[in-house]
């Protein structure tokens, strides 16, 4: 049945949240102007016969995600946040020759808390679904850009390259086991 033959409402694109956590502690819901829901690539494996040509499934790939922050600036600055997650992971520029300190992946994940989710709501703020990204790391940072002809506010852009992530609808009886690997085999 269609939704317009019902009383609710379709999932619509501008009621969510995303949950990040920054090394400083949290950057604000707020702060997110838009977001790339997680999507996932089955790599094929070919398989050629004669003049046939067989394909089977194989490893699942976990796309990035990519977060467009609106920056407030001052004590609540989303690119302060993300300067702080970057330090977090392990980056220092060196301050001497024997200064060897590099970014590696659990101090990664640790900058971000371990999970950033994305939270859809309904009209009355009750969650409709939400994504979890597990293991997610900081890749890129793009600090925006400035034009003295323009009254937009300033924008910082973030991908976030992550190893799985879990689907959880909890109104349709959908739960979190849908893509754990724990539950697969």
């Amino acid at each position: 049945m269609g939704f317009w033959t019902t009383p609710t409402d379709p999932k619509r694109k501008y009621n969510f949240t995303v949950d990040i956590q920054d090394a400083g502690g949290k950057i604000e819901k707020y702060f997110a102007k838009s977001v790339t829901k997680p999507s996932f690539t089955v790599n094929a494996a070919e398989h050629n016969y004669l003049n046939h040509t067989f394909y089977y499934p194989g490893r699942v790939t976990w796309n990035d995600i990519n977060i467009t922050f609106v920056d407030p600036g001052g004590g609540d600055s989303a690119s302060a946040g993300l300067a702080l997650v970057l330090k977090a992971m392990g980056y220092n520029p060196p301050a001497n020759a024997n200064d060897d300190k590099t970014i590696s992946k659990s101090k990664s994940v640790n900058a971000l808390g371990g999970s950033v989710k994305i939270t859809q709501l309904d009209d009355e703020g009750e969650m409709l679904d939400e994504w979890s990204l597990y293991n997610p790391w900081v890749m890129e940072v793009n600090f925006g850009e400035l034009d003295y002809t323009s009254d937009d506010l300033v924008e910082v852009t973030c991908t976030i390259k992550y190893d799985f992530a879990k689907y959880k609808e909890p109104k349709a009886g959908i739960n979190s086991e849908l893509f754990d690997p724990a539950t697969i085999g």
